[in-house]
């Protein structure tokens, strides 16, 4: 115990019991902001950024009350915070490229919580943004339509220097989806295509309005033009029949729930006219006599 106590009331004894209370502060700290002032918000995005705000807020002021309590001889801060970057590029090269992501990706904003993105081989949402990594929650794999797989994925933040990077619903916050719609040679093709036009134009003609409006929005910072942007049917022949292509503007997560809309609707009309059938590959075999 007297070992203990002598040791407690050296140099070095004297800066652990300063770095512990500097500990204990902070934790208190952190623990207050949970229990008293996440309680009192109660809109969930407003608490998620201020709790994480409060977190790097309280790990910063730790990191230079201990850094300057154990490293005296460094009298700036700038002296100090270079050293410690140059140290830390030689031994954790990877994680100062995931800082260094974070950064970009707070300053530039290429994605924010919430956006829609597709990046390397991972697509889906983002719902959180970390000092070293952001999580998405996972689209497409083996599901179809660009809806939920369900599995939450975290990537390194450093993958944002590297690879390309997709934004579903920034700025713009449309995209084009089309639906091929195959029928057979002998249909009514001209009838078929006017009856795809119009249920185009029932399901998605009133996002056109909204769509140019972001348009415009979006010019102003990309150069963006497009001559049409109301539905559409293209029509092409393919090897089994008449090809047309229903293209159309919608929101990118409602494309699956637009795209059964139309395909309803579409299966409906055509039952109704005996001129009009959906091809499929088929063979006629011949039979000599």
């Amino acid at each position: 115990m007297n070992y203990i106590n002598s040791f407690l009331s050296t140099y070095y004894g004297k800066k652990i019991i300063i770095s512990f209370t500097i500990f204990f502060i902070l934790y208190l700290l952190k623990k207050l902001n949970n229990t008293i002032v996440l309680k009192k918000i109660k809109e969930t995005k407003t608490k998620y950024y201020w709790n994480k705000t409060s977190n790097y807020f309280i790990i910063l002021i730790g990191a230079l009350l201990i850094g300057r309590l154990w490293f005296e001889g460094f009298q700036s801060l700038s002296t100090f915070l270079g050293l410690f970057s140059a140290g830390l590029a030689i031994a954790l090269r990877e994680l100062i490229t995931n800082f260094a992501g974070w950064i970009y990706i707070i300053t530039k904003k290429p994605f924010i919580i919430g956006d829609r993105i597709e990046i390397s081989d991972f697509a889906g949402d983002v719902i959180d943004i970390s000092i070293l990594n952001f999580t998405i929650l996972e689209i497409k794999n083996w599901v179809n339509a660009d809806q939920s797989t369900g599995r939450i994925i975290h990537i390194p933040n450093g993958i944002i220097f590297n690879q390309n990077l997709a934004n579903y619903t920034k700025d713009f916050k449309f995209i084009w989806n089309e639906i091929p719609v195959l029928i057979t040679f002998d249909s009514n093709w001209k009838k078929a295509k006017n009856i795809l036009l119009n249920i185009a134009k029932k399901h998605a003609e009133h996002l056109s309005k909204e769509a140019e409006e972001k348009l415009k929005q979006a010019a102003a910072k990309y150069m963006i033009y497009y001559n049409k942007l109301t539905p559409i049917v293209y029509t092409s022949v393919k090897d089994n029949g008449v090809l047309l292509t229903i293209r159309y503007l919608i929101h990118p997560r409602k494309r699956r729930g637009s795209s059964h809309e139309i395909w309803e609707s579409i299966l409906e009309e055509f039952s109704n006219n005996e001129d009009i059938n959906l091809a499929y590959p088929s063979q006629t075999i011949y039979l000599k006599k």
